[in-house]
């Protein structure tokens, strides 16, 4: 018999509909994956029948779910594939993990661990450790000596202070064929050698983007397709069970990212709403003509590009190559070497361009309706140039990882209609008060300047960056503006309310994903997908915002946390 009533009743709560007058509801009425009602909760349990799921909210919040405009998510998952060395707090604890491991592995099997120091930003090494130093060959040759053992470095804008380093015992040197004579692959890598010149095993890299584990030891491996969908599935409960359901991947993603995404989504499995964006190699197609393959991808780049309300793929991923550091020719040449094998990244790292040609693709783009996607405050100079030659208006480009802006800058984006995301977690939490002295005191209102953005009228979503995973975090910091080292609120005068916090977490991810009539909010006719909070976030006191998570989420009216057999 068919299901007349609801299938879906939450009830008894207070529900942030995060609607144009941000009202606050009792109860919301869910049917075929979409919102029927929203209001009291007598008036909705009336429509239920035997088929409806009731919830009793018991005065619990509810709120539409989470959208983080920059989420790496595929990331969040690799992270549980190798064995962690949190907690680690001297050589000694290192070489007891790895004995282990060692003792578990096959005769001449690689061991491979996460880095040293603690999930997710892995600050204050080495200090952190009793001796004051990072392991060698030398000391994991103790517990090791004819199995390869390799401990990675961080991804680097988890901590976002350099340097990476990474350790290889002499069997892994040996396989990766690394003696004396071995030149490190680029000036910002160094292959630290002991006083007679023999490699010591360690790896520094003053670099954001490690290199090492993708050239000098490429022999070491890395993540395969099976890895990436098993862990793709682990991410999106690390991000539901903080109310996420929707991600933009705004820095794109390459074609192996893309495949894992697609499979989940055929089986049905894809529980988090996925907006991705291309990530280029430029590399693969030198020498076509940037109009004709522009006009070429255009077929499913273009507008929206494909997909349904569950995965969409669409836009392009485009970066200014600079002279020096992470984005440099040189570093970017040496990555791509191992393509199309991303590693952390999961985007291509031949995405980048000189400044004309970068331009020549954003024209090429406009006239094809295609959405171009950048970071930082550093690329407005370009999407300028390109719409003097083709106008951008309406096309809702992305200029994303909004950091250090000034009034004109502001100003610019507005005239130009450019959605944004912010970088809290980094540019006010991790290296607020290093900003601060990098620019000035005077300038101080220039970093994450997110009321100064509210009021020119600039459209800006919230955004993790995969550190950590709570979108709670930038929504304290767009409040509080706290910074980790001093402990001292950045610019207070550019903090922005919780209600406008949680519009930029919600209806805002929505805008940026061109998605805002579908959800982003409470209302008849959207998607059904929900938070329950562990607290509420307009009341609970202000050091306890980045503290919530969630108790339940919901996407298209289907509860995927907790995970629910079946």
């Amino acid at each position: 018999m068919e299901n007349l009533g609801p299938n879906l009743i939450a009830h008894n709560g207070k529900v942030i509909t995060v609607d144009e007058s941000f009202s606050v509801a009792d109860a919301v009425a869910v049917k075929a994956g979409r919102i029927i009602g929203v209001g009291g909760g007598a008036a909705m349990l009336e429509k239920a029948d035997g088929h409806t799921r009731i919830i009793d909210l018991a005065g619990r919040v509810m709120m539409p779910g989470l959208i983080d405009g920059h989420a790496h998510m595929d990331r969040e998952g690799l992270k549980y594939l190798l064995p962690s060395l949190e907690g680690a707090r001297s050589i000694e604890d290192i070489l007891g993990r790895i004995e282990a491991l060692v003792a578990q592995a096959e005769p001449g099997a690689w061991v491979f661990t996460m880095p040293i120091g603690d999930p997710p930003s892995y600050f204050d090494l080495p200090e952190m450790l009793a001796e004051k130093r990072f392991p060698t060959r030398h000391d994991l040759d103790r517990v090791s000596p004819h199995n390869p053992v390799y401990i990675r470095s961080i991804w680097g804008f988890w901590r976002h202070a350099l340097p990476l380093v990474s350790v290889a015992n002499s069997k892994a040197l040996e396989a990766a064929g690394i003696t004396r004579q071995t030149q490190a692959p680029c000036d910002t890598v160094e292959i630290v050698k002991d006083e007679t010149g023999e490699p010591t095993g360690v790896f520094v890299e003053h670099t954001f983007m490690p290199i090492v584990e993708l050239s000098l030891m490429r022999a070491a491996g890395g993540f395969s397709h099976a890895d990436r969908v098993g862990a793709l599935h682990t991410s999106m409960q690390a991000y539901h069970a903080f109310g996420t359901t929707s991600i933009f991947e705004e820095h794109g993603v390459a074609g192996e990212v893309i495949r894992v995404y697609k499979e989940l989504w055929e089986k049905g499995d894809l529980t988090m709403r996925s907006n991705l964006v291309f990530s280029p190699s430029w590399g693969a197609v030198e020498g076509i003509a940037l109009d004709k393959l522009l006009e070429s991808w255009a077929t499913w780049m273009g507008g929206r590009g494909l997909g349904d309300d569950v995965l969409r793929i669409g836009g392009l991923y485009g970066q200014i190559a600079t002279e020096t550091g992470n984005g440099s020719a040189t570093e970017c040449r040496v990555r791509a070497q191992a393509g199309p094998y991303t590693g952390w990244a999961g985007f291509n790292y031949d995405c980048v361009l000189p400044g004309e040609k970068l331009v020549e693709v954003m024209v090429h783009a406009a006239r094809n309706d295609i959405r171009m996607v950048t970071l930082t405050g550093q690329m407005l100079e370009n999407i300028e140039a390109a719409n003097r030659i083709e106008p951008i208006a309406d096309k809702r480009w992305v200029l994303g990882h909004i950091g250090v802006l000034t009034e004109d800058e502001t100003k610019r984006i507005a005239d130009l209609g450019l959605a944004t995301s912010t970088h809290t977690n980094r540019n006010i939490y991790r290296t607020g008060s290093g900003l601060v002295d990098k620019i000035g005191i005077g300038r101080a209102a220039d970093i994450s300047p997110l009321a100064r953005m509210r009021d020119a009228g600039i459209h800006f979503a919230l955004a993790t960056d995969n550190v950590p995973t709570s979108l709670f975090h930038p929504i304290w910091q767009a409040v509080t503006r706290t910074d980790r080292a001093t402990g001292q609120a950045i610019a207070p005068e550019q903090g922005i309310s919780r209600e406008d916090a949680l519009r930029a977490a919600t209806i805002e991810g929505a805008y940026l994903t061109m998605t805002e009539k579908d959800k982003g909010s409470i209302e008849v006719g959207k998607l059904a997908d929900f938070a329950i909070l562990s607290a509420d976030p307009l009341t609970v006191p202000e050091d306890q915002l980045a503290d919530i998570a969630a108790e339940m989420t919901i996407v298209g009216g289907r509860v995927v946390y907790p995970q629910e057999a079946g």
